[in-house]
């Protein structure tokens, strides 16, 4: 059983990672990279520190650094040392989320600029924070993606406030992202009083079915 979480990596989504699983574990760690203390780390492939600090069989691991070279060498190092590991990795995008995979990542979470903006706002959102829980964990099937609205009418001359997204498409739309790639988050005013229109790409959770219905249904796959 997983009773601590090491968090390796310091930028915009640790804090929220840390607080967004502060339930589900005893302990939380996080590593610094070429920090001083004990609760360091560099890109070496000697984790003898790692096993004095904490026990490697009850941790899952999250590497979530920002240059993606570091962070697939990190995930492929922590993987080549501790076959059993979970392993939890940030993406930037599909290339990298490919490479994670293949450097032995147990899941995989893609965070495009898109999710980079909303993420802090998307935690406090209790139903969008269930769902992202659903994605750190190992056995979910839950994706994210950016589906841009394409030469159709289902949507046209309504506004986000006017659809049940859960109810009538099995998807949660996180945010809108405008022609202008302006972003603003799904359950924000500003959001709710945009019509829908060709062009806003809407970034999603949801089952992967799911989201290949709603792609069929309003345009195209981004990225």
């Amino acid at each position: 059983m997983q009773n601590n979480a090491l968090i390796f990596g310091q930028n915009e989504y640790t804090l929220e990672i840390e607080k967004n699983i502060a339930s589900n574990y005893n302990d939380i760690h996080v590593f610094k990279l070429n920090g001083d203390d004990e609760f360091s780390f560099d890109l070496s492939d000697d984790w003898d520190h790692l096993k004095e600090v904490v026990n490697i069989d009850e941790c899952i691991a999250f590497c979530i650094l920002e240059d993606m070279a570091e962070n697939i060498f990190l995930t492929l190092s922590l993987r080549d040392t501790f076959k059993d590991l979970i392993i939890v990795a940030l993406a930037a995008d599909k290339e990298s989320a490919d490479k994670l995979t293949l450097a032995g990542a147990s899941r995989v979470i893609p965070t495009t600029l898109t999710t980079a903006n909303v993420i802090v706002e998307m935690l406090e959102k209790p139903i969008v924070t269930e769902v992202l829980h659903g994605i750190l964990y190992e056995k979910s099937d839950l994706k994210i993606s950016q589906i841009e609205v394409g030469d159709n009418d289902c949507f046209e001359g309504k506004y986000p406030s006017d659809i049940q997204w859960s109810r009538e498409h099995g998807i949660i739309v996180i945010s809108i992202v405008h022609e202008d790639m302006s972003t603003e988050f799904v359950y924000s005013s500003k959001a709710q009083h945009h019509v829908i229109k060709k062009g806003d790409i809407f970034v999603v959770v949801g089952y992967e079915k799911d989201i290949k219905e709603f792609e069929k249904l309003i345009g195209s796959e981004c990225g």
